[in-house]
């Protein structure tokens, strides 16, 4: 898989020497708070080792992404496009910086804009969607700089922190992405 290299990260493929990274954030509450309710518990090494074996082997429903440094190629985090509807043209987005020290600096959304570019220009996407919770402001905000437009919201569908929260469902079609 060829890199897609922007001015300060670059999307590679996954490699073994991540695994110590992705361990570092994995059950980093400050991280893992802002994603899916697969992180509401600890995960082994095991488990770790898995998901990195697992992301190594190629999918075609998915095209996963290391987000790293542009010149030292070391982890940052990752991104990726999965569910691939070939017939229909779509494809969900999930990303996660994994240090809290790395968020607000817009590296995830130069990496965003780099995976949008190649969904649309080199896999031929027609839509890419999304979900971000409603108390992820600063992940909204990247996504609306990136072009996508909020196209509904799952009212209190999300359980966090003693309190119910929205689900945002975000998308882009690549007619809004190239104007």
């Amino acid at each position: 898989m060829p890199h897609i290299i922007g001015s300060r990260v670059r999307l590679r493929e996954y490699r073994h020497e991540d695994l110590i990274p992705i361990r570092q954030w994995v059950n980093d509450a400050e991280i893992t708070g802002y994603l899916s309710d697969i992180f509401l518990f600890p995960h082994g090494l095991e488990s770790t080792e898995s998901f990195l074996a697992d992301m190594m082997d190629p999918k075609p429903d998915s095209r996963g992404f290391v987000i790293a440094e542009v010149d030292t190629e070391l982890y940052i985090g990752q991104i990726g496009l999965d569910l691939i509807d070939w017939k229909n043209r779509f494809a969900r987005i999930g990303i996660v910086i994994g240090s809290s020290a790395r968020c607000g600096m817009g590296l995830g959304t130069e990496a965003m804009k780099l995976l949008c570019r190649y969904a649309f220009l080199e896999l031929n996407l027609n839509r890419l969607e999304l979900e971000v919770y409603d108390f992820n402001v600063r992940a909204y905000r990247s996504y609306l700089k990136c072009g996508f437009v909020e196209e509904g919201r799952l009212r209190q569908k999300l359980y966090r922190n003693g309190q119910y929260v929205d689900i945002i469902q975000m998308g882009l079609l690549r007619s809004e992405w190239t104007e």
